[in-house]
């Protein structure tokens, strides 16, 4: 039922009006009768009489306006017993809930927004006098989008104990389309190709379902705003739109937009000055804008000007500098002369800064990474790159910054940090099955913010048929106030190649480690490691590839015996990250260069050179399209000689792809294969009894050759570009935990001492089986769809992949499922 306007007021008229007669008479006693929620107390304090007073009918009457303008009630009577007054009132309900039925476009939450700004909220009384008003200011609204049918009812559901129901019941009806956008006194530019500005779209045949021509206000009036600046950027000042017309269609299902404009003529920059005060830095600033004399005028260039103004001296804490272009036309000789008349105002000082929403980071956590600190003034730099080092740390999703006026206070603010937190740490969990790797497993706990300290904290086990691997790392990412990070591990590993489709060997493997991290500015680093390792090879086979490790280091005496090492291991690093999140970045990039090598003192002395990069550019301005590229390159050899052979990287050092760099191809697929050499043997000199003394060996040029397992090699190529897009039935806060992409990913590992040109005198069909595995250019392509999560075990990926480029003895796999992997 719609709401009906009622106020019953029964004053000194009709039956009250003639028991209180004409006459004034002292009040004896007062009482108000009805109240329930509503005190006594609070009641008497809007009643403007005491006991004693000398009334009439107009000091009646002005009591029952005051206690109506309290807000507590609807409906006040007075009546008089003798010389006593008793008003009789009759309390407003209070709202017991509020509900909303049918609506679209506007979420509950807005329109509870709406409500509130009214005081019509839930535990709050119920003023039926502001229905109308908001009935009719949402009626306004969706005629703004161009719902010109839409049917608001509010129906109040009366409740026990005098409370109410408020319903809202929305009947939107469908938006009307943009019939046409006309332009009237448009004699430069076609309408066609101001048109193509606009968003707002017009006519739309059936077959362009997918986009929309519905009318909205606010977008027909930011069009509107893209066809004058497209004017006033090639020059025409006096441009103007002199009306605009909205007439929709009787049936309401269509509007048709008219507008009238004035184009004007061409002007030119004659020049341009500076009035105000500019800190003394007015010939930098001069020399800075884009202003040019004897060019046209630009309205972009004119606005871009005074917004550069204006930051640049936020920079030095005039946060509330005002900067505006005072043009002087000369209509005469289509000229303009621009003045930017420029106010400072007051140097702006941080009083506090606030950081909020922190449930699990220690605060001195989030301010180590801000250079806009307390006390200094307010410069806008400082706090763009304290939110984006903020922001950068993986533990944190959303980071916001409010700066806040202090009342009463012109040169100081508070500053607010809002963050939103995300998982920090991860629960690696994998079970795999592979041709080549069978069943694997692998569990680990990694912590990037342990006990809210920022420190990372990782402790791994990960178990094959073919390795088992122990891992425990700490790093401190400010051992020192100034940045330095200082990090330790310590792991154990047991490795068995042949049980992988490697090579047959076995490894056993252990060290500890330290490294440090020097930062040269807020993106560039420089890092530094050094590791003690032991380890242990047994059961090496006697392939091409191990060739030289095995006239190194064998035993004459005992050719079967295995290899003990002993490598102290440098490294140094340089990284840059420009990347705006740590987590799903949609901006910037991630370099990293390194540089390890094993010391002269060494049992096995051999250097690595890797380069990584990421880079993403966002297409839109919301950044949910992002197009993205990866590059990794890497390179190893050996150096020196020992015993009389020159030193190569040794074969378990070799580089080798894994399936998240490649997605579509089992892990150690397409890598070169070990070769083994051996000579075909021929019968020795029969004896007597028919038995023969042994055999020899052949002529070389007679040897067979076996390719076996796979084994690496010493260089390696890694490449890829993915299209990161708005994942489908996702709400936008969700956006920044789950990642939609399309990738291509595309890989090589080769090596750069395999010379396949020894082998050119053997039998034609044993060459055949022989790849070249020095050839860099044996890339593997594939595409498909990947999908990333960060959920609260850690970082989740599903890819479905399809192998664009692949050879007869690559093994394929078309869905692929990992944890604790990002890209």
């Amino acid at each position: 039922m719609p709401i009906k306007k009622h106020l019953a007021v029964t004053s000194l008229l009709g039956a009250s009006f003639a028991a209180l007669g004409q006459n004034s008479f002292i009040v004896e006693d007062l009482k108000v009768e009805g109240l329930q929620r509503v005190a006594l107390g609070a009641a008497l304090t809007h009643i403007p009489i005491n006991v004693g007073d000398e009334i009439d009918n107009y000091t009646v009457s002005r009591t029952i306006k005051t206690l109506f303008s309290s807000g507590h009630f609807d409906d006040i009577t007075a009546y008089r017993d003798g010389n006593q007054i008793i008003f009789k009132v009759k309390e407003r309900p209070t709202i017991a809930s509020i509900e909303f039925d049918g609506n679209k476009d506007i979420k509950d939450e807005q329109l509870q927004e709406s409500l509130d700004d009214k005081d019509i909220r839930t535990g709050e009384t119920l003023d039926r006098t502001v229905i109308d008003g908001i009935e009719k200011g949402l009626i306004e609204f969706f005629h703004s989008i161009g719902k010109y049918n839409a049917k608001i009812e509010v129906s109040i559901v009366e409740l026990p104990r005098n409370r109410v129901k408020l319903k809202f019941d929305f009947d939107e009806g469908d938006a009307a389309s943009v019939r046409q956008i006309n332009l009237v006194g448009n004699e430069l530019f076609s309408d066609e190709q101001l048109l193509r500005l606009v968003e707002s779209q017009q006519d739309l045949p059936w077959w362009k379902f997918l986009s929309s021509d519905r009318y909205q206000k606010q977008t027909i009036e930011g069009d509107l705003e893209k066809i004058r600046s497209y004017y006033l950027d090639r020059g025409y000042l006096r441009f103007n739109i002199d009306s605009t017309q909205v007439s929709v269609s009787p049936e309401r299902e269509s509007v048709y937009v008219t507008a009238n404009i004035t184009e004007g003529e061409k002007y030119t920059v004659k020049g341009f000055d500076f009035i105000g005060d500019l800190l003394g830095r007015e010939e930098l600033i001069r020399s800075v804008v884009p202003l040019k004399a004897g060019e046209l005028y630009n309205g972009s260039l004119v606005t871009s000007s005074e917004e550069f103004i204006k930051g640049y001296l936020a920079r030095f804490g005039y946060a509330n500098a005002e900067v505006r272009t005072i043009p002087e036309i000369d209509d005469e000789n289509k000229e303009v002369h621009l003045t930017l008349s420029v106010d400072p105002g007051k140097r702006v000082y941080v009083r506090r800064i606030l950081v909020n929403g922190n449930q699990n980071t220690a605060d001195h956590v989030v301010r180590r990474e801000m250079t806009q600190l307390e006390g200094a003034w307010l410069s806008n730099q400082s706090l763009e790159r304290s939110k984006l080092q903020i922001q950068r740390l993986p533990y944190m999703e959303k980071v916001e910054f409010e700066v806040k006026p202090i009342p009463g206070v012109d040169d100081q603010v508070d500053v607010d940090f809002n963050v939103k937190e995300q998982p920090a740490g991860s629960f690696q969990a994998g079970v795999a099955y592979g041709s080549y790797a069978g069943l694997q497993f692998n569990v680990g706990v990694s912590e990037s913010n342990f006990l809210g300290s920022g420190d990372q904290v990782a402790f791994n086990i990960n178990t094959s048929r073919a390795s088992t691997r122990y891992s425990v790392s700490y790093t401190d990412p400010y051992f020192t106030p100034d940045g330095i990070s200082q990090g330790s591990s310590i792991f154990y590993s047991n490795f068995d190649g042949g049980e992988i489709g490697l090579v047959d060997y076995d490894s056993r493997s252990y060290g500890i480690g330290t490294h440090f991290g020097i930062p040269i500015n807020p993106v560039n680093r420089l890092n530094f490691s050094f590791r003690w390792i032991e380890e242990d090879l047994d059961r090496i086979a006697d392939y091409e590839q191990t060739r030289v490790m095995r006239l190194t280091f064998e035993d004459p005496d005992n050719p079967d015996s295995g290899f003990d090492f002993t490598k102290f291991e440098l490294g140094v690093g340089w990284s840059r990250i420009t990347v705006n999140r740590g987590m799903f970045p949609t901006d910037g990039s991630r370099q990293s260069a390194n540089f390890t090598f094993t010391t002269p003192n060494s049992d096995l002395n051999y250097f690595k050179l890797s380069y990584d990069s990421r880079f993403y550019w966002p297409i839109s301005n919301d950044h949910r399209w992002v197009f993205s590229t990866r590059a990794a390159l890497a390179y190893g050899n050996g150096y020196g000689e020992k015993n009389g052979f020159d030193q190569v990287l040794p074969f378990q050092e070799f580089y080798r792809i894994t399936e998240m760099e490649l997605r579509g191809f089992e892990r150690n697929t397409i890598l070169p294969q070990a070769v083994q050499r051996t000579p075909l043997p021929i019968t020795g000199t029969p004896n007597p009894d028919g038995s023969t003394t042994g055999t020899i060996g052949g002529d070389p040029q007679f040897d067979q050759l076996i390719p076996l397992g796979r084994i690496g090699g010493n260089a390696k190529a890694v490449l890829g570009a993915e299209m990161i897009v708005p994942t489908p039935f996702l709400d936008e806060e969700n956006t920044s935990s789950v990642r939609t992409s399309f990738f291509v990913d595309a890989a090589n590992v080769w090596d750069t001492e395999f010379d396949v040109s020894r082998y050119t005198n053997l039998p034609e069909d044993q060459y055949k089986q022989l790849s070249d595995f020095s050839d860099p250019g044996r890339f593997r392509v594939s595409t498909g769809l990947s999908i990333q999560w960060i959920s609260p075990m850690g970082p989740m990926l599903i890819s479905f992949a399809y192998p664009l480029k692949k050879e007869d003895d690559d093994d394929t796999q078309n869905i692929s499922f990992n944890i604790s992997n990002t890209f």
